[in-house]
């Protein structure tokens, strides 16, 4: 828009003053000329229009739910020799049966092979190293899952019933070398002070609880007895005592673990190293180690869920690495050994 603005200069014209003579007065006279007026022209730019300001909301992060919790603590125990029909549902483990019905059953979990080292071997190592006995000497320089707690900051420890001291080579006669698959791996057995450290008798169970000091990983395994390895032949050893057993350890167990949930969530995984037939799936063998009860108890786990999906001793190695962030050793990275992720709440 264009403005005209009328400015009015005036010009004053002094007349000159004229010199008085003595006794005369003079008179001052003003003469003003016209008036000139002048034309200024004003060029405004006018304001840019802004738009109405708008305050975007964002949008909520979705949350992403883990293929498996990431647990403080993670036990596992094992037992021998029992497939899945001989321990689920029989009057003779009831403290078993229980834990199954108020946490979670795989009803199709399955042993690599026979007999038992190979796959205490395939549950930490990833691998059978080629082992197909229960040898003693058969030593194996790998990487095992072991190493990977240790390197992730966390700790471990192995508890052995009748083992009679720190990291002990060899057997006695209800202790065996073949149910210790860390033994067996070079860097464990040959570091003395990681051995003594980390591979103890069970007594030292107790004294962890009593001390709140339960490490992040922790294996439990009862004497051959207890565990009934067929191997050991004593009418006494029983699926019942084992029975027994097992409730007395996790009578302990389970009101620590429980005390401390939720700020440290745990999983326990109790399974067997075969099954007494040669049941197989997941891409291995034809014959493999068979059947066997497997059950998972934690409060992040469904109650009385029943898991159909074929597993293998190289799918509980694979969850928890994958539970920790840990690359998958040997087998474990096979696609034909599923991790298990359905149980999760």
């Amino acid at each position: 828009m264009i403005h005209k603005i009328a400015v009015i200069c005036c010009g004053l014209l002094l007349i000159g003053l004229a010199a008085c003579t003595a006794g005369s007065e003079t008179n001052l006279a003003a003469t003003v000329t016209p008036s000139a007026t002048f034309l200024v022209t004003v060029t405004s730019t006018p304001e840019p229009t802004q738009a109405p300001s708008q305050t975007s909301t964002p949008l909520p992060t979705p949350t992403v739910r883990p293929l498996v919790p990431n647990f403080k603590h993670i036990i596992v125990f094992f037992f021998e020799n029992h497939e899945y029909g001989s321990v689920i549902g029989n009057p003779a483990m009831p403290n078993y049966n229980q834990y199954a019905d108020e946490n979670t059953i795989l009803t199709q979990y399955y042993a690599i092979m026979h007999p038992s080292l190979p796959n205490y071997l395939a549950v930490f190592g990833g691998d059978t190293f080629g082992i197909t006995s229960d040898c003693e000497k058969c030593f194996v320089p790998a990487p095992n899952l072991a190493d990977q707690i240790e390197a992730s900051g966390r700790t471990w420890r192995a508890y052995f019933q009748d083992m009679p001291r720190p990291c002990y080579v060899g057997d006695t006669v209800t202790y065996v070398q073949k149910h210790n698959p860390f033994m067996y791996f070079n860097d464990i057995r040959l570091n003395a002070i990681r051995c003594d450290r980390s591979i103890v008798p069970l007594a030292q169970l107790d004294t962890d609880l009593a001390a709140g000091t339960l490490p992040d990983f922790a294996y439990i395994m009862p004497n051959s007895c207890v565990s009934t390895d067929d191997d050991f032949s004593n009418p006494a050893c029983t699926l019942s005592l084992a029975d027994g057993w097992l409730g007395g350890v996790m009578g302990e167990l389970l009101p620590y673990l429980n005390q401390r949930a939720a700020s440290e969530p745990y999983l326990i995984a109790i399974t067997w190293d075969e099954g007494q037939g040669d049941h197989s799936c997941c891409g291995l063998p034809p014959s493999a180690g068979g059947r066997v009860p497997t059950i998972l108890i934690s409060p992040l786990v469904k109650s009385g869920f029943l898991d159909n999906t074929p597993y293998t001793h190289y799918s509980l190695l694979k969850t928890i690495e994958t539970a920790w962030g840990f690359p998958f050793l040997g087998h474990a990275a096979d696609a034909e050994n599923v991790l298990i992720t359905a149980p999760w709440k």
